[in-house]
């Protein structure tokens, strides 16, 4: 941790390192680290590190040169299989050692040296990795977002055989990990309270180096009153029509969909026969499109635009089991007006209130209760997603979440 004097604005520049390309904010870690981008290049010169998945992240290089003073963006290194072996014999989470770019770490080590870096904002955990000791000078601001290595534990507490294993041991290994980080930086930030005290009951860290930056949403986008393009009356259907987003290959998602789709649709088309439902985001999986096969169910895959789809709900689903911070897509289902069931993990965090601005189902059974409840009573759904809206607009606009930045950031010294 440094012991830095605050710093005003004007005075240096930010380093900011990313494990995805912050553009475009089209799905939840992008969306985060993008707002807190633009927050930062408000404050002063910003020089962005990140990894790009593929060519389309690739693509958005141009867009991103908009925002950055200089930026360096890599492919992740070597093949997966390789690098998670290097981390097993060196000891290390496997979720480090799958971005341990020698690349990165010359830039990073070359931009400390060149440029007049007063803080460094490392956004997802194993960018921390980049982090080397710091000047007494520079700041060092550690946005975990998630409490990653609690959710691998869950995962390894709930299986056996060799994933129960590599889950447990990146439980502890990212833990010790997380704790080393989080003593080095001069505060470390999480998506919720939620998050954050589960971090200082774990770890014994204080209010004053461990908070909470909560999520926003893009008001003026995620109006239902924006123009976007409607559901043609085909993609729409005549039944009711029950919506998830998200990105598909990722593993919370796939489970809470195929949960919805074999224990809960069946339910709910035994009273409603023509009710759909439609799995909405890109990259699913074998196991998401196998789904379509199922009576009812609908996958898109990667779509231009979520609005249409999720204006076109009548209720929109978040059923996940294990699930970290705030989730974006509920809170962009409120804005857009929608009556929402999600489950206890995936409403933790939010701050809104069960039975008047979503609904809360804690298994299958509830689900298609509470589903089937707001299909039988519109008027019931309407003022639901009204107030759903409102109390985004209230609660979760980008400028106001992120407020406190510029103090987190400069040590107190408001831009």
């Amino acid at each position: 941790m440094s012991s830095a004097t605050p710093w005003r604005a004007g005075e240096g520049e930010i380093l900011f390192l990313c494990h995805r390309i912050p553009f475009p904010p089209d799905r939840g870690d992008k969306i985060r680290a993008f707002n807190i981008l633009q927050r930062l290049a408000r404050i002063a010169p910003v020089h962005v590190g990140c990894f790009a998945d593929d060519e389309r992240d690739f693509s958005f290089a141009p867009d991103l040169a908009a925002i950055a003073e200089t930026m360096n963006v890599l492919s992740l290194p070597g093949s997966r299989p390789l690098q998670g072996l290097r981390g097993l014999v060196r000891r290390q989470s496997l979720l480090v050692a799958l971005y341990d770019h020698p690349d990165m770490h010359r830039w990073v080590q070359r931009m400390l040296a060149e440029r007049p870096i007063r803080a460094v904002f490392a956004y997802s955990v194993q960018m921390a990795h980049f982090v080397p000791d710091l000047p007494p000078q520079t700041r060092f601001v550690m946005d975990f977002v998630d409490f990653d290595s609690a959710k691998y534990a869950a995962y390894g507490a709930a299986q056996s055989g060799p994933m129960g294993w590599i889950n447990r041991r990146e439980g502890k290994c990212l833990f010790a990990f997380e704790q080393a980080v989080a003593r080095r930086a001069d505060v470390s930030l999480f998506v919720s309270d939620a998050e954050a005290t589960m971090f200082r009951a774990a770890t014994g860290a204080g209010l004053d180096r461990v908070r909470h930056v909560d999520n926003g949403v893009a008001l003026s986008y995620f109006d239902p009153d924006a123009p976007f393009d409607a559901l043609t009356a085909e993609k729409r259907g005549a039944g009711p029509l029950i919506v998830f987003t998200g990105q598909m290959d990722y593993r919370p998602n796939i489970e809470a969909v195929e949960s919805f789709a074999r224990a809960v649709l069946p339910h709910i088309r035994n009273h409603e026969p023509d009710a759909r439902f439609a799995i909405v985001g890109r990259n699913p999986t074998r196991a998401v499109q196998a789904l379509a096969e199922l009576p009812g169910v609908t996958v898109t895959g990667g779509v231009a635009d979520v609005r249409g789809w999720l204006a076109g709900a009548d209720v929109v689903v978040a059923p996940l089991r294990i699930a970290r911070g705030i989730q974006n897509k509920v809170l962009e289902a409120m804005a857009m007006a929608r009556p929402v069931v999600a489950s206890p993990q995936a409403a933790e965090g939010i701050d809104a209130l069960p039975g008047a601005h979503l609904m809360i189902a804690a298994d299958p059974a509830e689900e298609a209760a509470m589903v089937l409840a707001l299909l039988a009573d519109p008027d019931r759904a309407l003022a639901m997603g009204r107030a759903a809206r409102a109390r985004v607009v209230e609660r979760y606009d980008w400028d106001a979440v992120l407020a406190d930045l510029p103090q987190l950031l400069t040590g107190g010294m408001a831009a």
